[in-house]
């Protein structure tokens, strides 16, 4: 009875031994079949983005990033005929539901193209407005030297979405943070001498609980 016992464990280990074996092969092929299709994806969304906040450009982005205030910032770079056509730069804010991530485009001349989200986890019906042309094109050649990137509400000019400052701020702060990333790739100031984006983003959060505490019936 003692040795059926022991054969019938030895089996069961072997057996599941076996399972882990194939499984893992059978991942390890699907993994190295799909990584390319995958990467492939991954590789034309971005590029779709970028040609969404820029202007015409020819030839492939350079991506790289640029360490402000101690936070890295992935950005594109784009051309024209060999000139600097602007940066398309990645940046976020804290809102309602989580980060609100945008593509923020600026040209040469430091006026923002356009601008699209990446991702967002706001409610929808109210802050997931954020993603729909009546908000979102305002920002279409806006020049930060003329207009300021907050919402009305904070003394900007900013028109924030009904019942939704919080993510109205958000977006705002990733858009200003953005420009202050273009102001460090273009020299205009030290990229160690930027403080506003880590303190920008610090800044969203206690906005967004001053505006939670003044907008609870609103939802937002």
């Amino acid at each position: 009875m003692i040795m059926a016992v022991q054969s019938s464990f030895k089996n069961m280990t072997l057996c599941l031994f076996a399972v882990c074996i194939v499984s893992s092969a059978l991942l390890a092929a699907v993994y190295a079949v799909t990584k390319e299709p995958i990467e492939a994806a991954e590789h034309a969304k971005t590029v779709s983005a970028i040609a969404q906040v820029v202007p015409e450009f020819d030839g492939e982005p350079v991506s790289d990033t640029i360490e402000v205030a101690g936070k890295k910032y992935p950005y594109y770079a784009v051309s024209k005929g060999g000139q600097p056509v602007g940066y398309a730069i990645t940046t976020s804010a804290s809102g309602y539901g989580g980060a609100v991530t945008l593509m923020v485009g600026i040209t040469a001349d430091r006026v923002i193209y356009n601008t699209t989200v990446l991702s967002q986890a706001e409610t929808p019906g109210l802050g997931a407005k954020c993603t729909e042309p009546e908000f979102a094109d305002q920002f279409k050649n806006w020049n930060p030297a003329e207009k300021a990137l907050k919402v009305k509400k904070d003394g900007g000019d900013v028109d924030a979405i009904t019942a939704s400052t919080i993510t109205s701020r958000a977006y705002a702060l990733a858009v200003e943070t953005a420009v202050m990333v273009y102001d460090a790739l273009a020299g205009q100031v030290p990229a160690d001498g930027v403080t506003g984006a880590t303190n920008t983003e610090a800044g969203t959060e206690s906005d967004a609980a001053e505006a939670g505490v003044m907008e609870t019936d609103k939802g937002e």
